[in-house]
């Protein structure tokens, strides 16, 4: 008998829409209430927040650039039929207006091309028919939490009525102008959206992990690395050379931001060529050379091909060859929402852990590692622990780690303040630390980094993936100059980790967390680590029950015998009844990270998790259910109300995770495996 057994679980999430955290530069506005205030009271909404006048436009150059007669328009206004969305409508609809946010406009076009991912961003339902009030919502990542930015549909136009900023090749679609004036304000105003980096819209958007290649310096297999990314949930842009917004003669933008859209491998009659599509958010000019819409290479395809790759339309959208890419742009940027994407790792389940620090002038901004005298061990200190998810059991390949450090605004407005430049150190450290003692200034003078910038850059996001032997390091994240001051996040993605800054409360760290309870509990450990080198289901009760979890409020967790055998019986690979101290060490960290989700999706209080709750409980801890899958599991370990409790939910998890790594154990390919029956019963009855 065989079976084939498919993967269920997938890999990570993009984050959680949290109204409960909001940005520190901008009111806190509920838009349910303010939308049936405006409902009950018949008028339509005005953000005082963000008001219909020039404040809102800015104070500089940009003002030189605006049309005599501005005025402040709804869409009602503007046209007889207004609409907000429309998915019958061309994906790349939109263009740029006078501001000078090809960046920005260059992603959003990107997040088109992903309906599902687009949705978060921009909630489709609105409109300008039912329960219109001319107020409007938009979500942004911003910094570890998805914020709402809620704004009026006063947008800016001239005297003939047409939209002085972003706009539709549709004349009654709006989603567009009203996305950029939310992102304005997230921002600080129009102005402040002029001049910046593709990659921090697609951060904003998405709160995944930007990828910058250096055309210059390219990989040789930067075609499979643009093919593996363009089949997969990434979204893709690239810049020309630093400077003003000048057209080229080869129809180029100098200092421009495009869209990757497609791209595709031809036969020509003596060999293959690369093609890249890309996509201008001007919505016009075009490139001029080879492949583009009037070039003669085009005959040199087959007739059916030819037709099926060749739209001659001046909509700033273009073909061109891979070389020819190479040499006239500078940067290619993947926005990854599956951190393993690049890495060759299919089917991997990732963890996810962000810590916010700060650089302050004469405490923690120690600039980068320069000579002995330096104040380079001033800088925030973080300690990583890698392990494997196999502990040694199955595989010796080294642990694939991915780091983020981002750095947050200085100022209200966007450009009021430039970006500093940052970067970080990596260090080994092994067991020779205190984890409440930064590590002094001899530690840096005798270590060397294993890995540091090459240059400091002045962006908003500077990440870096990693390959690590299991065990622990130090992150240094510093800024190119001593005492400059900002606030930084601190993002870390890998297999499985545990993340926390020296001196911190880590609240998913094993040996911290022994350390916080009374010194009864400390007493009780002792002794019995002394006198059990190995736990079975009835200690591992004791252990638990006995515990404090300060991370549930009031809600303290029973675990009975049951649970605790089940959760034996997941971690006890060699059938012993029994598991070691080590393996109880995992299951701890293991434990405090679903203490830390559980508590987090559990905003009411209740000690329980309803449907929607525990998908996003269980996303955040690493495991992606089908919404099917995830009801089943519910049905299964839930209560008859259909909630789950956190020893509910810790089976589960450990379930979950057990099954993945069997899975990625058993697989040769990341989509399947083939059982024999007793292979097949062995999983299913036993884990």
């Amino acid at each position: 008998m065989s079976l084939w057994l498919p993967s269920i679980c997938g890999m990570w999430k993009l984050g959680q829409r949290d109204s409960s955290h909001s940005s520190p530069q901008l009111p806190q506005q509920d838009f349910e209430a303010l939308l049936a205030e405006c409902l009950r009271d018949g008028c339509l909404f005005e953000d005082s927040s963000f008001p219909a006048t020039l404040s809102s436009v800015g104070s500089g150059p940009l003002l030189r650039k605006l049309p005599p007669g501005l005025q402040w328009k709804r869409p009602p206004e503007l046209h007889s039929n207004p609409q907000f969305y429309s998915a019958k409508a061309k994906r790349l609809d939109l263009c740029q207006g006078v501001v000078g946010d090809c960046w920005f406009l260059a992603g959003l076009q990107a997040l088109t091309l992903h309906e599902d991912i687009l949705s978060r961003v921009v909630p489709l339902n609105q409109s300008f028919t039912e329960n219109y009030a001319g107020i409007f919502r938009f979500w942004f990542w911003h910094f570890g939490n998805w914020i709402p930015v809620v704004i009026d549909d006063r947008l800016p136009v001239n005297e003939a009525g047409q939209l002085v900023f972003v706009s539709s090749t549709y004349k009654n679609l709006f989603w567009g102008a009203l996305l950029e004036k939310a992102y304005a304000k997230l921002c600080g105003s129009y102005e402040d959206l002029q001049n910046g980096q593709v990659s921090e819209a697609l951060v904003d958007f998405t709160g995944g992990v930007t990828k910058t290649i250096k055309l210059a310096e390219a990989p040789e297999n930067l075609w499979d690395i643009i093919e593996q990314a363009a089949y997969s949930r990434t979204l893709i842009c690239c810049q020309t050379h630093v400077g003003k917004e000048k057209v080229l003669e080869n129809g180029l933008v100098d200092g421009h931001a495009y869209t990757l859209t497609g791209l595709r491998k031809v036969t020509c009659k003596y060999r293959p060529e690369y093609l890249v599509k890309l996509r201008n958010p001007w919505g016009k000019v075009e490139w001029k050379g080879d492949w583009s819409d009037s070039s003669r290479t085009w005959e040199l395809l087959s007739p059916k091909e030819k037709i099926l790759l060749l739209r001659k339309d001046n909509d700033g959208e273009f073909w061109m060859n891979l070389q020819d890419f190479k040499a006239h742009f500078t940067l290619l940027v993947i926005c990854k929402l599956t951190p393993g994407l690049l890495s060759q790792e299919v089917g991997r389940k990732w963890t996810y852990t962000m810590r916010e620090g700060r650089w302050e002038k004469g405490r923690t901004a120690g600039g980068q590692r320069k000579a002995r005298g330096g104040t380079f061990w001033k800088n925030p200190q973080f300690l990583l622990s890698v392990w494997r998810p196999e502990e040694g059991r199955r595989s010796l390949r080294p642990c694939n780690v991915l780091v983020s450090l981002l750095q947050k605004p200085r100022h209200r407005h966007r450009n009021r303040k430039p970006h500093l430049a940052i970067g970080f150190y990596l260090f080994w450290v092994g067991g020779n630390y205190d984890d409440q003692k930064r590590l002094p200034p001899a530690f840096f003078w005798r270590s060397a980094p294993l890995s540091q910038p090459k240059t400091f850059i002045m962006e908003k996001e500077v990440s870096q993936e990693l390959w690590l032997e299991a065990g622990t390091y130090l992150i240094v994240p510093c800024t190119a100059e001593a005492h400059q001051e900002s606030e930084f996040v601190l993002r870390i993605f890998s297999r499985k980790h545990i993340f926390y800054e020296i001196g911190s409360n880590p609240s998913v760290v094993f040996t911290k967390e022994i350390e916080e309870q009374n010194e009864g509990q400390n007493e009780f450990f002792t002794k019995l680590f002394q006198k059990y080198p190995e736990i079975n289901a009835v200690q591992l009760q004791q252990i638990l029950n006995h515990m404090t979890w300060s991370g549930l409020g009031s809600t303290q967790p029973l675990f009975s015998l049951e649970a605790c055998q089940g959760i034996l019986a997941l971690l006890d690979l060699n059938a012993s009844g029994t598991v070691s101290i080590q393996e109880f060490r995992d299951l701890w960290r293991q434990l405090m990270l679903y203490q830390e989700v559980f508590h987090k999706q559990d905003n009411n209080g209740s000690g329980y998790l309803n449907w929607a709750q525990l998908r996003a409980a269980m996303r955040e801890a690493g495991i992606v259910l089908s919404d099917d899958v995830c009801q089943l599991m519910l049905i299964r370990y839930g209560g008859p109300s259909l909630h789950m409790d956190f020893v509910s939910f810790v089976h589960l998890m450990l379930r979950a995770e057990n099954m993945e790594d069997v899975f990625q154990n058993l697989t040769q390919d990341g989509k399947g495996i083939y059982l024999r029956k007793p292979e097949w019963l062995m999983l299913i009855l036993y884990s």
